[in-house]
Formats: structure tokens, sequence, C-alpha cells
């Protein structure tokens, strides 16, 4: 079995081999055209600026349902349809307010924003402060130097990282899971440091979680800035205690919808692609980046097809995704619902990193698959595209994965990702036109080649 396959395999290599030149014209043509005529930057300028911040749940989140719907049908797409699930339905408040008096009484404001599912503090809350950086300095300190304080988590993204996707992932866990181990110890609040490297005097929110066995406590974040006053304060002894006041709580989930929009294939309308990103975004700034970009980068892919009369052989879809910030339930739903009809996805792809300039693909799938897709890595060079390796994909289409789905996720250039991620700066003005619509040539051009040449068969696969 594994000698037929792995001739079947070449057969199928050489077939792209010899039809690259062809391919490399089909790809200079789609990214003229995104550069120069791509709806993709006015319709993130359109997303940020007529809808702004789309928090599941509320309003503006179930106007931007209502936007993709209408911005899909004048795609002209051959099928656009809404995907019904039930969404959490947290509010952040009107208040949102941490201080301290230093030893002449006068008062320090810190720049401060909620942890997205944080409970309120029902009032002022106000205790002393005991900082933590690792999980195994919590313990150290226990129960008896905790309980009745608050504990601020000062762990910072870890600077010798070059991708800063990493750097996120080696202390986010603190903003994830800080209130609920700091609750195990006695603690009445949790602050914790803003997930990014820039130093500056904005807070990064995002999402947390507590344990059902545990009491909740409030949780907020604070600038890089504020953070590294407060831990020389401690240093210096400056203050004793801290006040914090937040008024956000979480209300009864409520519906929403996944926006799905279709070109049906020529000759194998059974095998879908998927492309997508998340529409809901956090309720400060206005979601550009995170994931705006994403959004109307994978619209444009369609797009692209229809503007340029490519008939895909293979049913093009794109999904705009619902709750990937605070639950991530339009990514399971979808899976679900594949799974229940028997849907036959051969290759899924998110655009969820920004919309900076493109440097390659993070592949989630086989050796033969990653085989496979570095096969078109020359066709790629002359984009300065230069990266096909094996990775994470993304939070959407995670749940899809079944050990033979190829998962791919865009990477664009990192290093300014987290500068805005979850901030009030992720805003529309903050995106480069011309980076975000060579992200959209990208994925465009990966998704053509696909369609064309199919993946190797999935069904010789072992999972």
């Amino acid at each position: 079995m594994m000698k037929y396959f792995l001739k079947i395999y070449l057969i199928f290599l050489s077939f792209i081999i010899s039809g690259q030149k062809n391919d490399s014209l089909r790809l200079k043509e789609i990214y003229n055209y995104n550069l120069t005529k791509s709806n993709c930057y006015e319709n993130l300028r359109s997303l940020c600026k007529d809808i702004g911040n789309r928090l599941s749940g509320s309003v503006s989140a179930q106007k931007a349902v209502e936007w993709a719907g209408i911005i899909m049908k004048k795609t002209n797409l051959d099928t656009v349809y809404f995907q019904k699930i039930m969404v959490p339905h947290w509010v952040r408040g009107d208040v949102e307010s941490v201080f301290w008096k230093n030893q002449n009484g006068d008062i320090e404001k810190i720049n401060c924003t909620a942890l997205g599912g944080s409970v309120g503090t029902n009032g002022t809350l106000e205790g002393q402060v005991i900082e933590i950086k690792n999980w195994s300095e919590l313990e150290k300190y226990g129960k008896k130097n905790i309980k009745g304080k608050i504990v601020f988590f000062n762990r910072a993204m870890n600077p010798t990282y070059i991708s800063t996707g990493m750097a996120y992932g080696s202390c986010v866990d603190q903003r994830h899971n800080g209130a609920s181990r700091a609750a195990e110890y006695g603690a009445i609040a949790v602050l914790v440091r803003s997930m990014t490297l820039k130093f500056d005097k904005n807070p990064h929110t995002g999402s947390m979680s507590y344990t059902d066995s545990l009491k909740k406590i409030p949780a907020a974040a604070i600038s890089t800035f504020d953070a590294h006053n407060l831990s020389e304060a401690l240093k210096n002894e400056e203050f004793s205690s801290l006040s914090m006041k937040l008024s956000c709580k979480q209300l009864s989930d409520t519906i929403s919808y996944n926006v799905i929009g279709e070109i049906r294939g020529t000759k194998f309308p059974q095998e879908i692609i998927l492309v997508g990103g998340h529409l809901d975004s956090w309720d400060i700034g206005e979601g550009a980046h995170d994931d705006g970009a994403g959004v109307v980068q994978s619209l444009q892919v369609l797009e692209t097809f229809k503007k340029l009369n490519i008939s895909p052989q293979r049913t093009l879809r794109c999904v705009m995704y619902m709750n990937e910030e605070n639950g991530n339930r339009g990514g399971k739903h979808y899976a679900k619902i594949v799974r229940k009809t028997g849907e036959k996805h051969i290759f899924a792809l998110e655009s969820d990193r920004g919309g900076f300039s493109p440097r390659g693909f993070s592949i989630d799938g086989t050796k033969l698959q990653l085989g496979y897709l570095k096969s078109f890595k020359s066709l790629f060079e002359p984009y300065q595209l230069h990266l096909f390796s094996k990775g994470y994909s993304g939070v959407d289409i995670g749940p899809l994965k079944d050990g033979k789905l190829c998962l791919v996720g865009l990477v664009p250039d990192s290093q300014r990702y987290f500068d805005y991620h979850h901030s009030k700066e992720d805003i529309f003005e903050n995106v480069h036109k011309r980076e975000l619509e060579l992200g959209a040539s990208a994925i465009t051009s990966m998704v053509y080649l696909v369609d064309k040449y199919g993946l190797p068969n999935n069904n010789l696969i072992k999972k």
C-alpha cells in the first residue's frame, strides 16, 4: 500500500511542477488585481468605521452579521447564508478604575481595562498588593501571605522569542487562569500585566476563565507602563493599598450567527475549500487587525475569483465566524455541523494574525500535505513569502482537525501585532493598505493552487 501511495504522490507532484509556468502567470494576475482593484481595504474601512467593535452578544456584533450578509451578496456569490449559534454576552460597563495613594497622599491612577469575562467589584474594592511573576511564586507565598490581597501578575512577554506569538504564549496563562489560581489562595482580585512587548500606557484586554468550584474574583489588565511603575512602587514601599472598581458583568447567552458565502465548484462541487476569519472583536478599538483584516482578506479570495472569471473546480467557501474571542462557539458549531452533515472539506485556511506583510504559511497537516504545499514555494518566492512550515493554523478552523484535513494559517510579520492586539489601538488607521492586500493575494494564490491540483488522496492518509 505504501509503495502504491508513494507512486501516486510522485505522479501528483510531477503534474504540479509541469504546470508551474502557467501558474506563475496566474499568480501574477491575482497579485496585480488585488494590488490595484481590490475592495479589501474599503471593506475593512466600512467594517471598522460603520460598525466598530463587535463583541459577541452586542448590538454592534449583530450589525456586523447583517453587514457581512450584505457585502457577500454584493460580491455576487452563488450562495449566502447564516448559521445560528448561541454566544456568551459579557458587558464591560461604564466604570473601570484602579488607583493608589502615594506617601504624600496624592492619587496615582493606573491605566486599566477589565479582562473579558471578569465579574465586577460590586462597588470599590480595596486591598494590599502582592506581585507574582510565576506559578511557583504563587505557591511559595501561599495562602497565609495572599489571603485578602490583590495579586499582581507581572510576567512579561519574553523578548528573546523572535516569534511574538511564542512570546505571547509564554505568559498568557496568567491572564487566562490567573484569577482562579489566585482565588485558590484567598486573593480578592487580580491585576495582570498587558500582553504586549510595547512599553506604553495602553492596557490590553483578552479572555479569562473561572474555575466553577472557586470564588470568582475581579480581574483587570494594566498597561506595561503602569506595570513597571507599580512594581517599582511596591519595591520602594510607596503605598500600602490599592483601590479597584469595575462594573462589568455576565449576561445570559444570546443568539448570533456565522456568516457563510460560497462559489460552487464546477467539477468537484462536493469538495470544499474553506477560507475564513472571525467577525467578532473585543469591545475596545475597532478589531481592525483582530480580525477585521482576516475577514475581508477571506472574502477577497472569492471576489478575486469572480472578477478574474476563474471558475473553481471545487466549492470555495468563505466563513466569517462569530465568538472566537471569548468562547470559539462559532468554530465549534461549524465543525459540529460539518460532521453531522458529512460535508467533505479538503482544505481550510484561516487569517487571524493581523493585516501585516505576509511571510508564508503555517501548516497543520500530514508530512505528505506539508510536502505538497512546499512544492508551491518557488511560485511564492517572487512575492517574498518563504515560510512553509509545520505549525498552528487557527482557533476558528481548529475544531475541524481530524488527522486528515489540511489546516493552514496565514503567517504575516508578527513584530507589531501585539502592539495593537486587544487594545484601543486596534483601529483601521493602523492597518497598511498594501500589506493587507498582499495578504489577500497570498491566500487567494494558495486557494487557487489547491483548487487546481487538489490534495493527495486523504483516504490513504492514516489518522
